[in-house]
């Protein structure tokens, strides 16, 4: 028995591949403004009610104002950085085709006040399809695995606090905290790191 789709079933397929595409367009072009401190381009991809937000507190704003003076201030302190994504999933909401959420896996280098530095990554992302049509970010979550020097990247992994946001040192946010992870500790006991 073949299976048949309606023109309105076809059609809500097809918003949903090009919503995804659209989505994943917003995550590239974030990573871009963040590297040209473009603050036009980075604004335009934030709804009005958006927030800003990480697990350590480093990087928290509510407000599209609150967000682009969050990232002017970011801006002053960094040189040139190369951000790139590479792993991104996108869910369409069921009930709401004019929502989603996503994560986004990540890498950066960067130079906060002079010091070259590497970074992974991850955002938990809500997004929104506006009344002009263009899908934004509402909500970004971004959580670090590292963010550390590049002289102490060989060392950096193995310790706790591997998030350096300028002078203050913050524990990472995963995969410790992560359920899955904890649960494999209860589960086969700590970890044999030699």
């Amino acid at each position: 028995m073949a299976n048949t789709l309606t023109l309105e079933a076809l059609a809500e397929r097809l918003d949903r591949l090009e919503s995804k595409e659209a989505i994943r367009d917003i995550v590239t072009a974030y990573a871009i403004a963040c590297d040209e401190h473009d603050m036009d381009r980075l604004m335009s991809l934030f709804c009005n009610d958006a927030c800003f937000d990480a697990p350590n507190g480093s990087m928290v704003a509510d407000g599209k104002e609150a967000i682009q003076t969050m990232f002017e201030q970011t801006f002053k302190i960094r040189g040139p950085a190369y951000h790139w994504t590479h792993d991104t999933t996108v869910v369409i909401d069921s009930e709401d085709p004019d929502k989603a959420q996503g994560l986004v896996l990540s890498h950066a280098e960067t130079t906060p006040n002079g010091v070259v530095s590497i970074a992974a990554m991850r955002y938990a992302d809500d997004y929104r399809r506006e009344p002009d049509g263009q899908w934004r970010f509402c909500k970004r979550v971004i959580s670090f695995l590292y963010y550390v020097p590049a002289t102490e990247y060989s060392q950096g992994l193995n310790q706790a606090n591997r998030v350096l946001m300028g002078d203050t040192r913050f524990e990472a946010d995963y995969p410790e905290a992560l359920p899955a992870w904890q649960s494999f500790i209860d589960n086969h006991g700590p970890l044999e790191l030699g």
